[in-house]
């Protein structure tokens, strides 16, 4: 079994715990922050990091692209955009709290996401996917409603590119848990 990476450490709480996790624990903890194992493997390879910095750099270019089968995979842990994930988990939390937007935008535009991902879903066979993270449910209907235009190849790229907003935001969480 190989032995958990140690550090003298950095200074910073949260990534000092990141470092000293054992490789379950750090594949657990990161599988939150994006499901794609070739993703978590390659940060868990790297450590110890010496900075957050250097932690969000990889995490950003090893999520930079996404293969269509990873995305296909990582879709199968997300809610629907405008339903909020059920369950106390960690995970769960993060989802209601980056979908807050829309779940708080009122029975209107909750029916407005429901007929809009229902075409979206008739169109690519799987849910719509969106950094929702600080975006109003007007802004985020708009997006929606515009990528039902994109062809099933474009459409894979932007969910890839998706995935890595909502990756980095996540890694960002992890980091500030101590």
């Amino acid at each position: 079994m190989p032995e958990t990476p140690t550090s003298p450490g950095t200074g910073d709480p949260g990534l000092d715990r990141v470092n000293a996790l054992s490789p379950p624990a750090f594949r657990e903890e990161f599988a939150r922050c994006l499901n794609v194992d070739r993703w978590v493997a390659a940060l868990d390879a790297e450590r110890p990091f010496a900075s957050r910095q250097e932690l969000l750099a990889a995490a950003e270019a090893h999520a930079s692209p996404l293969t269509v089968p990873e995305v296909e995979a990582a879709l199968s842990r997300h809610p629907r955009i405008g339903e909020k994930a059920s369950g106390g988990d960690t995970e769960s939390r993060w989802s209601r709290g980056e979908q807050a937007a829309v779940t708080a935008g009122g029975d209107t535009t909750e029916q407005a996401f429901k007929a809009a991902n229902a075409a979206y879903e008739e169109r690519f066979g799987h849910i719509y996917l969106v950094c929702a993270s600080g975006r109003s449910p007007e802004d985020l209907l708009g997006d929606l409603e515009a990528r039902l235009d994109n062809d099933p190849e474009r459409e894979k790229r932007v969910v890839g590119e998706e995935f890595r907003k909502i990756a980095l935001l996540r890694v960002e969480k992890v980091l500030d848990e101590v």
